[in-house]
């Protein structure tokens, strides 16, 4: 079990996967995704993407059903700095088209 936590845990860097949803866990305090990435000789590495509380969430259109087992997709977000393969999520796209996960950019002013 995660302990609730800050930021301080990620690394301030940032990085991108992409992979095979393997399970998602809608639950307090913070969703999880499990992915199926594949490094560079084809192994798979298991991935678990923390995301924000789900009271935050469901205001943008998530619920338990968003994401399905096998659904491919695209996470970047800040790695844990002890090197395991834990990231705090901040952009998540599926089929090349972002999922929101918060409210729409502001509008450019003129």
């Amino acid at each position: 079990m995660l302990a609730h936590h800050g930021l301080a845990a990620y690394d301030s860097r940032s990085i991108t996967l992409e992979g095979t949803v393997g399970d998602f866990q809608f639950i307090q305090p913070h969703p999880i995704i499990t992915i199926d990435v594949k490094d560079e000789n084809g192994n798979i590495a298991k991935w678990s993407v923390e995301m924000s509380s789900p009271n935050h969430l469901v205001r943008y259109g998530w619920n338990s059903h968003k994401l399905k087992v096998g659904d491919r997709i695209t996470v970047t977000g800040n790695p844990a700095k002890n090197g395991s393969n834990l990231l705090s999520l901040h952009k998540i796209s599926r089929g090349g088209h972002e999922i929101p996960l918060g409210p729409p950019p502001e509008p450019a002013s003129h």
